[in-house]
């Protein structure tokens, strides 16, 4: 197809403010779906897309418009998700298009998100086009919000599009707009070809999917490809578009998005970002900007009950057909068993890889508590990557540790910087900007150490604020602390599970918590259990579980106190012995303590 009538554009925005109502509503503008094959939020192919009104993977479709001017363009558009722990997949989708609309809520204004996304956009390059949504809302105030567009992210709205993706207004106004004002796709049709890989699934008949955008050349059926990342090759079998069906296709050429199948078994062989080219005339260098998905926070997985560890191995090599962007690795814990150590883009990513295993494959799980990845150098000079407690060295070989730091984007109304500000800095953060954008919006700038924003630091902003303030983060440096490893003794025994990497001065305080909250949920035995918090060899904290009971004088109903005191000395000497022997039970609600721990 002619370059000069196609449009390559995404849709960005902040989590909720209505992506994939005005994909759906283009859908049905261009008539890609008949009304009978339309539903509500087509592109989100996963049920708990649906249920959440969340969007977790990008996806593309080619649709045909016959604009104002008369001509028939292409206009290949990607759905992109909104929520931070996918800003990888973003910024893979805006490397394939030439523009972007930025969708504005039109009562909540501009988000945290809204912001890192614009700021992407406009790194990648791309012609913006700010559109206010939801305009009708009663709380709705589309002049607000286009004097935050350009007061907060620095971007013209005067000519902003006012429309409703729930009612279908400003919908063709949006795809003029995309005609008129995207730039066509350039790129050498002569060149050896050069396709950008933005996403892949797995197809159980046809193996790999790949859908690509080609920046040079033109891919064509039984051809020769190259994936430069890995350095593999594979005979091309079949091409085509999604309209949103798989329509098969002889070719695609330069600024043309679709799909190509390769026999491709292994999901993980293809890396998001990567290039594809020629094996026979390859081109000269990668499309710029691959780097590889890595996780952020990692967790141990454990099967329960009736859930063996077989079952969980095949269910998570199932799911990474789909999803390569999770990692495991199998791990033992004497404590829980066998299981596997994953490494997540976040906590929400971990959340939804725990519900399709628990949905899809009916497994019942203990998640361990979340960490994640620390770098320490050794008193060798070896520097090792560490992301589960127990394979730490010895501490009296470690010389030094680093912690991973974000970099956190929060937009907030003044009146709640206050609390935000006593929260990151009893986080440990460091301030960099403070900056009030408008009459009601304020943009702090904070560094954090990511382990104290994993677990519970984005539930207390949204307490703090009444729901109003809004996050977005990106990993920027490592900073050199003063961490510990906390040990959790159970009757004298280390549960490797509960151990915890913390920092040194919040370690006594952790563990005297960790220590209360372990009483409150471990059963009572024939014996007195004690639980200890424990840096090294020193306790920093203990509590116990008092033993249970029994009476063994209710049988001795007469004769002298020497039989009694006889019993209760034989009994004395039993629970001596049992605390020897005796092995504590550890519940499930003691590993879930730790998500609840202050």
């Amino acid at each position: 197809m002619d370059p000069r009538l196609i449009r390559n554009f995404c849709i960005i925005a902040h989590i909720d403010h209505g992506k994939t109502t005005l994909s759906d509503r283009i859908l049905e503008l261009t008539g890609a779906l008949s009304k009978r094959e339309m539903s509500d939020q087509v592109l989100d192919g996963m049920d708990l897309e649906r249920e959440r009104g969340i969007t977790i993977k990008a996806h593309a479709v080619a649709l045909e418009y016959r604009a104002d001017d008369g001509n028939a363009y292409r206009l290949n558009l990607i759905d992109t998700p909104g929520h931070v722990d996918f800003a990888y997949e973003v910024s893979r989708s805006l490397s394939a298009c030439e523009g972007a609309v930025l969708v504005v809520d039109a009562s909540q204004g501009v988000e945290a998100q809204t912001l890192a996304n614009s700021y992407m956009a406009v790194d990648h390059h791309l012609t913006v086009l700010p559109v206010i949504n939801k305009i009708d809302l009663p709380s709705a105030e589309p002049m607000r919000v286009k004097d935050q567009i350009e007061n907060i992210i620095g971007l013209s709205a005067q000519n902003a599009i006012l429309c409703s993706a729930k009612e279908g207004t400003g919908v063709r106004e949006i795809l003029e707009a995309v005609v008129r004002e995207v730039p066509s796709p350039k790129g050498d049709p002569e060149g050896p070809p050069k396709a950008l890989v933005f996403d892949s699934w797995f197809d159980a008949y046809r193996g790999v999917v790949i859908l690509v955008r080609v920046i040079d050349g033109t891919l064509r059926r039984k051809m020769r490809i190259r994936l430069m990342a890995t350095g593999r090759d594979y005979d091309l079998e079949d091409l085509g578009l999604l309209t949103p069906k798989l329509v098969p296709v002889e070719s695609l050429s330069v600024g043309e998005v679709g799909f190509l199948i390769a026999n491709i078994r292994n999901s993980a062989e293809v890396k998001i970002g990567d290039t594809v080219t020629d094996a026979r005339t390859p081109a000269a260098r990668a499309f710029p900007g691959f780097q590889e998905m890595r996780p952020m926070v990692f967790a141990g997985l454990f099967p329960i009950g009736e859930s063996s560890y077989d079952n969980l191995r095949d269910a998570l090599d199932k799911l990474r057909l789909n999803d390569s962007s999770f990692t495991c690795e199998p791990e033992t814990s004497e404590a829980l068993g066998f299981g596997f150590r994953c490494g997540f883009l976040g906590l929400l990513h971990m959340e939804i890889v725990q519900q399709r295993l628990e949905r899809h494959f009916g497994l019942d799980l203990i998640t361990t508590a979340p960490s994640v990845r620390y770098r320490v150098t050794t008193t060798d000079a070896a520097v090792v990557e560490i992301s589960n407690p127990a394979k730490l060295p010895p501490p009296q070989k470690i010389d030094r540790w680093e912690e991973p730091v974000i970099t956190a984007l929060i937009l907030t109304p003044p009146e709640y910087v206050g609390g935000i500000l006593a929260l990151c800095q009893e986080k440990r953060g460091i301030q960099k900007e403070l900056k009030y954008v408008t009459t009601s919006r304020v943009l702090i700038t904070y560094e954090l150490p990511f382990n104290e924003v994993v677990l519970d630091f984005y539930d207390k902003l949204k307490t703090l604020s009444r729901g109003y303030a809004s996050l977005d983060y990106h990993h920027t440096a490592w900073w050199e602390s003063d961490l510990v490893k906390l040990d959790i003794l159970v009757n004298g025994e280390p549960v490797d599970a509960l151990s915890l990497i913390v920092h040194r001065e919040r370690a006594a305080q952790k563990g005297r918590a960790l220590a209360q909250k372990l009483r409150e949920v471990i059963p009572r035995q024939l014996f007195e259990v004690a639980i200890q918090a424990a840096i090294g060899s020193r306790i920093v904290a203990r509590e116990n579980v008092a033993a249970m009971r029994k009476n063994v004088l209710a049988k001795c109903y007469g004769g002298d106190i020497t039989r009694k005191r006889k019993l209760l000395e034989k009994q004395k000497e039993g629970k001596k012995r049992m605390k020897k022997v005796g092995r504590v039970d550890i519940p499930q609600e003691a590993f879930l303590a730790l998500l609840k721990v202050d």
